[in-house]
């Protein structure tokens, strides 16, 4: 744009210099001309000025006509022309000395000035106007004449000879195009009026100079270097100065806002025929009447006011039509473009064809499914284009094609399937509506809807899969399920109790095979809905590796296969550890299974920026190069068989997948082919500084608990529970500060003794939860320490740890006695794990309140927790649980299942809230649906410990009941679960 803006800068400039050379040269003629020169040297400068100035016409105009295209581009090379002719007949005429040859030339040259200004809008005007043009010009030029020649000169008998044809053709031709000129110039539009001016002066200088040569010729006073030739210099310098305008070579498009007045030209033409005709009136002699010559000048008025109204008229209905046509156009445009974008925007082709079965148009979408632009199918005929042969290769008949139907019968076609082949060659299903297309009740052809079913194929192919593999995984394992339960009702292995338990064990796998299946079609649907929360915390990388791996090894060890962690590092990651460990588990699971014996599976890890890479690598067949984005897929495996071979139901990546996606990470494979291995790498977001690495886990575990703070790890004196005393006795004090350190900085509260007797009476007055005891002292010995505790009812059920320097095996009549024993130097860890199991296994007669509507898994739960001591009352519903409430003692604990047949546990949980004796109640949320964090606070504020349905077995919830119970009893230092992983691990 800038460098069109300086071009057009430029034109200007080289306009405006020639301008001034223009006028300067023109006033300096007239200087040279009103000089007291001799005439001899005025006619020679008249004679050079005229031959330069034509000169400089031709060339300019020559020069524009090199640089114009189109009408403007004749145009300028008939005015160019013109000058040459005129110019050569100038020259010729003053050689030889034959004025009416120079005249014809002139005439010639004018004549093809005529031509040239008829060509010069560059619109091209219509016949009719340019004939009216041309007939205006005869009018005024014919007035003019009159009026300046004839009717002054001939009536004035100043003629001295008679004039030659030439004589009178001249003028006349000359009158005929400055009149042009000028009706081009009120009827062009404003962006070509100025070259058009300059034109249309010089012309009018011509003339002016030419009528005035005839005049003083026909008088005998006619001679160069008199101002007629500064008149004839000015003429051909404006044509130059015109050729040079910047709006010279014209605009390709018109602008009819700025058109020119038709009206005006045709007032200037009548005008002068009418001041022509009161010219002649002026000059009749007396023999006409005044009255007569009045009626007459009446009549040219009325006639010349009749003409201008009715070319208003129409100028004025011309206008009004044009109008109402561009707006018409301009609506058919739009409903065209409207059309045009309906067409383009819809998803489904389109195409149309005529009652031959040639396609009339497609649209945007129909020509991409085709293959081709909607150029190459335009005209082909749709039949023989689009449909695919039959399998057998033979052309489908066209009698019976749905397009021959709707164009031949009227008849409609829906969602009929169909295969088109598409231009390069390969096939596409489709659906096809074809309707036909109607105008006044007759076909006209046919409107074609059609839409690539290709992928919903796909799709089919990979539910009908599922449903395959799916059936198999159910129908497989229930058959086990049964099998082995009616061998063991049937009591025929009564005798057998080792095939009994083969059974049991059979049965139980099988069930855990079913529970894969089920919760990992439910992960699919929980990962797509985003029902599934994270629980986001800082987790070394290492231990999320190591938590997987130790969940394959058993798959490992089986397969023979080595799993190798020496890649990982020590980077930190910010993750729901649970779920990055359950995709890490995927991932090994698939490797084992694909590694062959005796092969290895690596698990690296590398940081690359703000994320954590993580890569599973095996050394199994690989996978081919477009299989690797889609064993992504749900349902999806590189062979079909894999899901009978080796198990899984192919949503395993899907879920692994879903998870890192939730994390903000990437996932994908890396493989070059059969036989090559392959490598799963994921992306985890990195925490950036070491130093916010998370806190090593308790020595006594972890789990899932939540009471809004105990998930923190908070004491039991921070949940207002009981503080847990335990009491170390030793003789070292040393020994004892150590101790306490330790089992305090774990939330007991540590009594230290180091004389036997005062531990003896201690416990006896105290009941400790625990003792921690050194069999090594003086005086009364931790062995007759103990012995006196078992001895007296008060104090033998007292949990005691020892740690000494002797083994249990070299004193096997004291560790029968003991619950724990430790040998010296004693690990810290191990020191406060042993003594929270010690109190975790002391008998417990708690009373738990189980709420499951299912009798079945209700019947299991209760038979659980009674063979840990505790005493079960069993309910189904809300109402039966506040009856429960009403009618027996306070629970110590309460079984819930949130999804009740008459409300939900929610509710439960909420009215036992509000009960202020149960409060802090200990409640174990055992659902079938996973709970968010803001879920989970609602459940609060007592201690709450949320299992899940199918991930933590029924047998597993003996433990976290027995803490719960304990934290509640102030025998342990805070709530704590440690849910045990399930007896077969998660596979995809």
């Amino acid at each position: 744009m800038q460098e069109g803006q300086r071009a057009a800068a430029r034109a200007w400039e080289s306009f405006v210099r020639w301008s001034w050379v223009a006028g300067v040269g023109v006033l300096g003629l007239v200087v040279l001309l009103a000089s007291p020169l001799d005439q001899a040297v005025r006619e020679e400068i008249s004679r050079a000025s005229i031959a330069a100035a034509g000169v400089v016409a031709a060339v300019s105009c020559g020069w524009r006509a090199s640089r114009s295209t189109g009408r403007r581009r004749r145009a300028w090379g008939l005015l160019s022309l013109g000058g040459v002719v005129g110019l050569l007949g100038n020259v010729y005429a003053a050689v030889v000395g034959d004025p009416t040859t120079g005249d014809v030339a002139y005439i010639a040259a004018l004549c093809l000035g005529i031509v040239g200004l008829a060509l010069f809008p560059t619109v091209r005007p219509r016949g009719q106007e340019i004939v009216r043009m041309l007939f205006d010009s005869v009018v005024v030029g014919g007035s003019v004449l009159y009026i300046a020649v004839f009717a002054v000169v001939l009536e004035g008998e100043s003629w001295r000879t008679a004039p030659s044809v030439t004589a009178y053709a001249l003028p006349v031709v000359d009158a005929l195009l400055a009149t042009l000129a000028v009706l081009v110039m009120t009827r062009s539009s404003a962006s070509e009026r100025v070259p058009l001016v300059l034109v249309g002066s010089g012309f009018v200088l011509y003339a002016v100079a030419d009528v005035a040569f005839a005049l003083l010729s026909a008088g005998g006073e006619f001679a160069f270097g008199s101002p007629v030739d500064v008149a004839w210099v000015g003429g051909y310098l404006a044509i130059a100065l015109a050729a040079r305008h910047p709006a010279a070579s014209g605009s390709p498009v018109a602008d009819r806002r700025a058109e020119g007045s038709a009206v005006l030209g045709t007032a200037v033409t009548f005008l002068l025929f009418l001041a022509a005709a009161l010219v002649r009136v002026a000059q009749a002699d007396d023999t006409i009447p005044a009255i007569a010559n009045v009626l007459w000048v009446a009549v040219l008025v009325a006639v010349v006011a009749r003409q201008i109204l009715v070319v208003v008229d129409n100028e004025s209905l011309r206008h009004g039509l044009e109008r109402r046509v561009e707006e018409r156009t301009a609506q058919l445009r739009s409903l065209a473009s409207e059309r045009e974008r309906t067409l383009e925007s819809v998803a489904d082709g389109i195409y149309g064809v005529d009652a031959s079965g040639r396609v009339t148009f497609v649209n945007a979408a129909g020509a991409r499914t085709l293959g081709a632009s909607a150029a190459d199918l335009v005209g082909r005929e749709a039949h023989t284009t689009f449909h695919a042969p039959a399998e057998d290769g033979t052309a489908y008949p066209v009698e019976r094609c749905y397009i021959t139907e709707a164009v031949r019968d009227g008849v409609t076609a829906t969602a009929e399937l169909d295969v088109y082949r598409r231009l390069d060659g390969k096939d596409v299903p489709v659906e096809v509506t074809a309707s036909p297309l109607r105008d006044d009740g007759t076909i006209r052809g046919a409107v074609v809807v059609f839409r690539d079913v290709a992928e919903r194929r796909e799709v089919e192919r990979i539910k009908d899969e599922f449903v395959s593999v799916v059936s198999h995984e159910l129908r497989t394992p229930l058959t086990s399920i049964r099998g082995a339960l009616g061998l063991l009702e049937s009591g025929i292995l009564d005798g057998d109790p080792a095939q009994a338990s083969r059974m049991v064990h059979i049965a139980l796998a099988s069930s855990e095979r079913l529970n894969r299946l089920v919760d990992d079609i439910l992960d699919v649907e929980r990962m797509d809905a985003g029902t599934t929360s994270l629980e986001l915390a800082d987790h070394p990388v290492d231990e999320l590796v190591a938590a997987a791996v130790e969940q394959v090894t058993i798959l490992a060890h089986d397969a023979g296969v080595l799993l190798d962690t020496s890649g990982t590092g020590p980077e930190v990651v910010h993750a729901d550890g649970e779920r990055i460990v359950q995709t890490l588990t995927n991932l090994l699971s698939n490797a084992v299974k694909f590694s062959p014996g005796g092969g290895t599976v690596r698990v690296s890890s590398v940081a690359v920026g703000e994320m954590v890479e993580l890569r599973v690598d095996d050394e199994g067949r690989g996978i081919p190069p477009d299989k690797l984005e889609t064993v992504f897929r749900r349902f999806e495996q590189v062979d079909a068989s894999d899901a009978r071979e080796r198990g899984g139901t192919g949503l395993g990546l899907a879920i692994a997948r879903s998870i890192v996606e939730r994390h903000s990470g990437r996932m994908w494979a890396v493989s070059d082919g059969e036989g090559t291995g392959s490598s799963f790498r994921l992306t985890v977001p990195r925490v950036a500084s070491q130093a916010s690495r998370v806190r090593p886990p308790d020595p006594e575990g972890s789990g899932t608990v939540a009471d809004g703070r105990a998930m923190r790890g908070d004491t039991a004196d921070d949940l207002g529970l009981p503080t847990p005393r335990v009491v170390v006795v030793d003789d070292d004090p040393y020994v004892v500060d150590v101790l306490r350190e330790v089992l305090e900085a774990r939330g007991y509260d540590v009594v230290g003794v180091t004389d036997g007797d005062e531990a003896v009476a201690l416990v006896e007055e105290e009941h400790p939860a625990a003792l921690v005891l050194d069999l090594a002292m003086p005086g009364t010995d931790g062995t007759e320490v103990l012995g006196r505790l078992r001895r007296t009812a008060a104090t033998a059920d007292v949990p005691v740890v020892v740690v000494s320097g002797t083994r249990p095996t070299e004193a096997r009549e004291v560790a029968v006695l003991a619950d724990g024993w430790l040998v010296k130097p004693v690990d810290p860890a191990r020191l406060a794990q042993t003594v929270h199991d010690v109190i975790r296994l002391r008998p417990h007669h708690g009373r738990v309140l189980v709420v499951e509507d299912d009798d079945d898994l209700r019947t299991v739960l209760a038979t659980v927790l009674e063979s840990g001591g505790l005493v079960v009352t069993q309910v189904a519903s809300v109402a039966e649980a506040r009856d429960a409430l009403t009618r027996a003692d306070d629970p110590d604990l309460i079984v819930l299942d949130l999804a009740l047949p008459d409300g939900t546990g929610k509710d439960l949980v909420a009215a036992l809230r509000r009960d202020g004796r149960l409060r802090r109640l200990p409640v174990v949320v055992y659902s079938g649906s996973e709970l968010g964090s803001d879920e989970r606070a609602d459940l609060g504020p007592g201690p709450t410990v949320f299992l899940t349905k199918g991930r933590a077995a029924p047998e597993t919830i003996l433990r976290p009941v027995l803490d719960l119970l304990d934290a509640a009893s102030g025998l342990t230092p805070r709530v704590h679960v440690d849910v045990p992983p399930a007896p077969t691990q998660r596979t995809p």
